[in-house]
């Protein structure tokens, strides 16, 4: 079923209603950000962590009104719009934007927004079945400052990762930062296993604030399992015994190749068991 209604600023509005104007600042300067979230039987999943990293993308954007999108705002519209659209399960976008005129100065910082929302069929997380193959993206490293661990608007890093991505027939690519270290998947935090021991890259990386990713590391120092978060060389993807991605509207997928080298998933697996009792 197609969505038939969008949230545009407290509006309800057919969702191929033409919003846009071309003065729209996130489509001209992609002056904005977003939180992509998940439904699951009508609830919104983690909200408080979704408005946490919002509110806190807001004010690294110098974007106004960050205190009224707070874990109530997101729970109520989220369940107003699926209730409209007749959805019980789905993913959710909202696109927060400067509403302003002016160039590059805007001429005010106002806040507008978007919400958005795709079904999907299942109630609970469900890992993929077949293992992901992937490969490193060298082209456009991500950037370091204090914008990095944000979900700006601003992703054509991640849109030309995309296209190597197709390019070269695999199922997702990995993203190194400026110095050449891992920083993360096209929509994924990453997460590797090795001598028993689980890492990811830190925030300062320039990874963005993953909800899943906090979650994840929530989940593994419950069940015992040590977390580190570090600057990983990528080398470490031919000696890791296995890989997994993490991200709000998917959980956990694993990774199953990269290059000659082939990974367990046994982990994994288990995390998402108890991601799924939560």
């Amino acid at each position: 079923m197609n969505p038939l209604f969008i949230n545009y600023n407290g509006q309800y509005l057919p969702a191929d209603a033409p919003v846009l104007t071309t003065g729209n600042r996130a489509f001209k300067y992609g002056d904005g950000l977003f939180e992509s979230m998940r439904l699951v039987k009508g609830q919104l999943k983690f909200p408080d962590l979704h408005a946490e990293r919002l509110q806190n993308g807001m004010k690294g954007l110098k974007i106004e009104g960050y205190s009224q999108l707070d874990d109530w705002f997101l729970k109520e519209k989220s369940a107003d719009l699926a209730t409209r659209n007749k959805i019980r399960n789905g993913r959710i976008r909202l696109t927060v934007y400067r509403d302003a005129e002016g160039l590059y100065a805007p001429t005010q910082n106002k806040m507008g927004y978007c919400m958005e929302i795709q079904p999907t069929e299942n109630w609970h997380y469900e890992m993929n079945n077949k293992g992901l193959i992937m490969d490193i993206f060298t082209e456009v490293p991500k950037p370091l400052n204090y914008l990095s661990n944000f979900k700006t608007c601003n992703s054509l890093t991640y849109v030309m990762a995309g296209i190597y991505k197709e390019q070269n027939k695999l199922d997702d690519a990995f993203l190194l930062n400026q110095n050449g270290f891992l920083c993360e998947a096209i929509s994924s935090n990453i997460f590797v296993w090795y001598q028993n021991h689980l890492y990811t890259p830190a925030l300062s990386e320039g990874c963005v604030d993953g909800i899943m990713r906090k979650v994840v590391i929530d989940l593994a120092l419950k069940q015992d399992i040590p977390v580190t978060e570090a600057q990983i060389n990528p080398h470490i993807l031919y000696e890791a015994d296995e890989v997994f991605l993490t991200n709000a509207a998917r959980g956990i997928q694993w990774v199953m190749g990269y290059g000659v080298k082939r990974y367990f998933n046994n982990l994994s697996r288990a995390l998402t068991e108890e991601l799924n009792k939560l």
